[in-house]
């Protein structure tokens, strides 16, 4: 199962916090941010065009594009 968001080519991000104490920064330890990343269903008969391509398959969809994808459009 790929770590990437297929509609919007989401990916996992490194992350680093910066603690101060005693007027120095201290290290603290990377940690790695992944995508929430859920198997959705595109219909057919989708309107917004990044969704297009992937009409009536199943895809690997980040949960923000998932939730565009509830959205009507105007």
């Amino acid at each position: 199962m790929p770590r990437m968001c297929q509609i919007c080519e989401k990916t996992s991000v490194m992350e680093s916090a910066r603690k101060k104490l005693m007027s120095k920064y201290n290290p603290t330890p990377k940690k790695r941010k992944r995508p929430n990343l859920q198997i959705a269903f595109i219909p057919e008969d989708v309107k917004r065009k990044n969704f297009k391509p992937h009409a009536g398959k199943k895809v690997i969809a980040c949960t923000k594009c998932i939730k565009t994808l509830g959205k009507k459009e105007k």
